[in-house]
């Protein structure tokens, strides 16, 4: 039977300058994935690439074989000798590797617990290997199973419900102190990453109000118009206090930006509105002191931090409940992929009763030219309804749960009952049984894999 194999480095095992030398971009992709695709010691393949890792998923009848190839194809299409990338891999082998897939899928493996973005970097290298024809019955099954436990992750925990960035963090603080971000208006001071993962943030909660000031005034332009703001000059700053109910600041100025003076004297005229600073800026942006103004409170880095932990805390306390999940949907794929030890048996066996029947009725048919065709037709559809209704209840006992406990002694009676292992039963395929390289059995075995997941309650 073959065994699943995962290859992989990430950020775990492997330096950003390496993990970027063995990343492969799409185009790169392609053609790495038609090279394990093509490869006789590879049977299914799926490539996953991202910043943070590298893996392959295979198939393989010789694991030790398909590493080795696995390594040399890698090494061929970064032109990097395999010693130097060696030491950082893990290899996983059967549940192993079903666990850690699985595991990634969910974000569990992730630098940042809980982010959503690797499960459709997942899907996405799962459709260009079925376009590539590289995915076949076992890795179909594995990476549908994988999504299905990503999903129940993410539905029946709070693994994703918590901020775990400094932007989002602050995104999520003014939401606590406003309710509702809608109709406020906030002025981000500085146009740096941080800024940008905070007005990604603020849009996504319908900020639509937003200022944006920066020394660098086309910087702040562009920033602002990416995202449908309105850029100010710095020295204006102190004009807007009075108009904005948040103000979010990442500079890298050396003093501070906003001063209590400034403060004071715009709090006068709004009327007792709060201003709320959240300065996410080392060194701070904003004076302490201002924190003494009737209505005006400061939030700095350092309270962010606070929440960021709390909050990674939280979401690892959810990681040991998706654990449990992911455990599940190990057992529940094992069971599945340990029921396709008895397809090709099924297959042999049927391929068996067909050939004798067939030969036994040439013999008959050939002494009775007396008989029309539509007899012999009849004849025929007799002697098939008869081998499938004779084999129908040994099917369903070695796919079902008449093999109870070791189920190959029940497969190794059944090939001796048929007398499968003669050397002539599986040799060659009959006609309405095509190969399929990539799945490693026949059309009638993708049936007969159907056919157990709807009895058996596998498919989903």
């Amino acid at each position: 039977m073959r065994t699943i194999i995962l290859l992989g480095m990430n950020h775990k095992t492997a330096s950003v300058d390496l993990r970027e030398c063995i990343a492969f971009s799409r185009t790169d992709a392609d053609d790495a994935l038609r090279a394990f695709g093509e490869n006789p010691e590879i049977a299914e393949a799926v490539l996953l690439s991202t910043c943070n890792r590298v893996e392959v998923l295979m198939t393989a009848d010789w694991p030790k074989r398909a590493v080795g190839t696995a390594k040399e194809i890698i090494s061929r299409f970064k032109n990097l000798p395999v010693e130097q990338f060696e030491d950082a891999l893990y290899i996983h082998q059967g549940d192993d590797a079903v666990r850690h897939l699985f595991r990634v899928a969910a974000s569990l493996d992730s630098m940042v617990v809980g982010e959503p973005q690797i499960l459709g970097q997942i899907k996405e290298a799962y459709r260009i290997a079925t376009v590539k024809k590289t995915s076949g019955v076992i890795l179909n099954r594995l990476l549908h199973k994988a999504f299905f436990a990503a999903k129940r992750v993410r539905s029946e925990t709070g693994i994703g419900d918590h901020a775990v960035s400094i932007s989002y963090a602050a995104i999520e603080l003014a939401r606590k102190i406003f309710g509702e971000l809608e109709g406020k208006r906030v002025l981000l001071i500085g146009a740096g990453e941080m800024a940008e993962l905070a007005v990604e943030h603020l849009i996504r909660h319908r900020a639509h109000n937003i200022f944006v000031a920066n020394r660098t005034f086309e910087r702040g332009l562009d920033l602002a118009k990416r995202f449908k703001g309105t850029a100010i000059k710095f020295n204006e700053i102190g004009h807007y206090l009075n108009e904005v109910d948040i103000i979010i600041s990442s500079t890298g100025a050396t003093e501070f930006v906003i001063r209590r003076e400034s403060v004071k004297g715009a709090m006068r005229g709004r009327k007792n509105r709060p201003l709320f600073f959240i300065d996410i800026a080392v060194p701070r942006n904003i004076e302490p002191a201002i924190n003494r103004i009737s209505n005006a409170y400061i939030y700095d880095i350092d309270d962010l931090k606070g929440v960021v932990d709390d909050n990674m805390e939280d979401r690892n306390r959810e990681a040991l409940r998706a654990d449990r999940i992911i455990d599940e949907a190990v057992i529940s794929f094992r069971r599945w992929y340990e029921s396709l030890d008895v397809v090709p048996t099924i297959i042999e066996m049927r391929t068996r009763m067909a050939r004798i029947a067939a030969a036994e009725l040439k013999k008959t048919l050939t002494g009775m030219s007396h008989l029309s065709e539509a007899d012999k037709e009849a004849i025929e559809r007799m002697t098939d309804a008869l081998i499938n209704k004779t084999l129908h209840h040994p099917t369903l006992f070695l796919k079902n749960n008449g093999c109870r406990g070791d189920k190959s002694l029940y497969i190794d009676i059944t090939r001796r009952l048929f007398n499968l292992d003669n050397g002539d039963s599986h040799s060659h395929p009959p006609p309405d049984f095509p190969e399929d390289r990539k799945s490693g059995t026949s059309s009638c075995a993708a049936e007969i894999e159907a056919d157990t997941a709807n009895e058996t309650g596998g498919s989903f």
